[in-house]
């Protein structure tokens, strides 16, 4: 993974850990797994999935007792990501505060990567 010494490659809000943490403790998975995927109408998509296993590529990220695992493929796109969790009137969600998107469409679920 790409790295500056002392900081990791991505964070967690204290919202994202609980939200994290709470999800763990309904399920048998090991970690959260998130990666990007083509699709949408600004080219690609971020995922989450549940994980058993972990994969030898992925970078694991251990946050104040949250897990998260980094794709192989998604890693230099979410560098330097901040991931949050919302909670709204209409929707809960996780947000990714990502400095490497260029544009987002309308619905924000759709994102477009800098120089890709």
């Amino acid at each position: 993974m790409f790295s500056i010494p002392n900081k990791p490659p991505i964070s967690l809000t204290p919202r994202a850990v609980s939200q994290i943490k709470s999800l763990m403790g309904n399920s048998d998975a090991i970690a959260l797994r998130v990666g990007v995927k083509k699709g949408g109408c600004a080219g690609m998509e971020y995922t989450i999935e549940y994980v058993s296993e972990l994969d030898k590529n992925d970078e694991v990220i251990e946050q104040d007792g949250a897990r998260v695992l980094i794709a192989p493929t998604a890693q230099m796109f979410l560098f330097g990501t901040e991931i949050d969790y919302e909670t709204s009137l209409l929707e809960s969600s996780f947000k990714f505060n990502n400095p490497n998107v260029s544009e987002s469409c309308g619905c924000g679920e759709s994102i477009k990567f800098k120089n890709v």
